[in-house]
């Protein structure tokens, strides 16, 4: 499977719950985490909730 690259690149300060369960769900805690993860659906789905705090890639 696909491997995605995703880094939080903004701070949790003042955001909604929904955002931040989907920031903590990828594994992100800091500003700055990186994790690789496989792609899969919950993956996506938390990365189309968080879009705005989270910067991603698809790596090989």
């Amino acid at each position: 499977m696909a491997k995605i690259k995703v880094k939080l690149i903004r701070g949790l300060a003042g955001k909604r719950k929904d955002k931040i369960k989907a920031v903590k769900s990828l594994g992100l805690r800091k500003i700055n985490d990186e994790r690789i993860l496989e792609k899969n659906p919950m993956v996506l789905g938390n990365i189309r909730k968080a879009h705005d705090l989270i910067k991603w890639e698809e790596i090989e």
